[in-house]
């Protein structure tokens, strides 16, 4: 396919250097056609990347498509809100996709107040993928690409404070990912992605009642839940994502609790990658039989 990237936001911590990183990169983003324009605020950005999934709306393009990338920081994506739920209604081009990094500052740590963006992005009806590190935010970007091209959903990629202000050494996932396409999901007439001109509710009714169950079924058939640690025994079962579950590790290690420690005394963890709307199934599976479940 021939296809190019367009990225737009609005710079706030904890991406407030992210603007600058890419003019560094210039020479690297136009020898694969990726097109940086920071936008004036958040959801003009947010309304040019929209407008990247209609280019056949508007003539002959010579592009197969245009995946595109928005960013801002939680309380950005709060501002940016109705414009993120309006193209996420109209929906995603099969060959674009759109993923949306908010940046959150739990702790307020560079902000008037401390942010999380879940309820903002659920508002707009946006999957959440959380990763919990940096190469997980790189595996998780392309997969969340992915899953907006299969489900026509603009999808989010929850960032932190805690997982952006650092560097790391990570192994590069794979630039051609072997995703499965769901065999269990039901499709409407007419598949997924964006259309044009549909009536508010049916917009409304593709995305929630379709659209969305497609996106989780994406998630499950790509194996984006993990159970970490299993055993036979379940007296604890614990269900953490993103920041939490490194956490949680943490803890486990400073009780002296590994692996195998874990198996003896029946401790077992599941660790989601798609936070909302949650796999049901693969969330009931794991927690079936536990004495409690955290």
């Amino acid at each position: 396919l021939k296809t190019a990237g367009y990225i737009s936001g609005y710079r706030g911590s904890p991406l407030g250097v992210y603007d600058s990183s890419l003019w560094a990169a210039q020479k690297l983003l136009d020898a694969h056609a990726i097109r940086f324009v920071p936008g004036l605020n958040e959801e003009l950005a947010v309304s040019a990347i929209r407008g990247t999934q209609e280019i056949d709306w508007f003539g002959k393009s010579g592009l197969d498509g245009v995946f595109g990338l928005w960013y801002g920081k939680g309380v950005g994506v709060d501002r940016a809100c109705e414009s993120l739920k309006l193209g996420n209604f109209e929906g995603a081009a099969a060959k674009g996709g759109f993923l949306a990094v908010a940046g959150d500052d739990h702790g307020g740590k560079s902000s008037d107040s401390a942010h999380q963006s879940e309820q903002t992005l659920i508002a707009a009806f946006l999957p959440v993928l959380y990763p919990a590190t940096i190469g997980e935010i790189l595996e998780f970007g392309l997969f969340g690409w992915a899953m907006s091209r299969y489900s026509g959903c603009y999808v989010a990629l929850k960032c932190i404070t805690d997982t952006l202000d650092l560097t790391a050494a990570v192994e590069l996932p794979g630039i051609h990912p072997p995703y499965i396409i769901p065999t269990d999901v039901a499709l409407p007439p007419g598949g997924l992605n964006l259309r044009q001109n549909q009536p508010p509710l049916v917009e409304e009714d593709r995305l929630v009642n379709w659209r969305l169950p497609a996106a989780t079924a994406f998630a499950r058939a790509n194996g984006i839940d993990r159970t970490v640690i299993d055993g036979e025994r379940r007296s604890l079962s614990i269900v953490s994502a993103g920041k939490a579950y490194l956490d949680t590790r943490q803890a486990l290690a400073d009780l002296g609790l590994d692996d195998t420690a874990c198996h003896r005394l029946g401790i077992r963890l599941y660790k989601p990658g798609l936070i909302w709307p949650m796999d049901k199934d693969r969330l009931v599976e794991f927690a079936a039989g536990s004495d409690a479940l955290l």
